[in-house]
């Protein structure tokens, strides 16, 4: 029972990561100050939001490659991929005021669901 909780967890804590680098690069591209840009790289190693969210994104990579090792992939990358989507349309509405319309919360909801249905045997 203790390895069931282990490789949710891991899947959780990669979802989490995922998702929080996306809302990282969205700060980083949206602040005041002038986005980073391959014309010069240094403003690219000196902004701490896309940073941080490359960070994450390489910490997701990690658990995601760890959470195959447990659980099979047509579980593991439809849970990682749903789980993001639906932390990042929560946060794009708490962090930057975006709008969710009913539709869209039904299609994540639906996305939940086909989830679910992929993850039972």
């Amino acid at each position: 029972m203790k390895m069931l909780s282990v490789k949710w967890m891991i899947l959780f804590f990669g979802v989490l990561s995922n998702a929080s680098a996306s809302v990282l690069i969205k700060v980083a591209m949206s602040s005041d100050k002038k986005s980073p840009s391959l014309s010069e790289p240094l403003s690219l190693l000196t902004n701490l939001p896309l940073l941080g969210g490359v960070t994450l994104y390489g910490v997701a990579f990690i658990l995601y490659a760890l959470a195959l090792t447990k659980l099979p992939l047509n579980v593991a990358h439809p849970t990682l991929t749903s789980g993001s989507i639906a932390l990042v349309a929560l946060a794009s509405v708490v962090f930057f005021g975006e709008q969710l319309s009913i539709v869209n919360m039904m299609g994540i909801a639906l996305i939940m669901l086909g989830v679910v249905a992929l993850s039972v045997n």
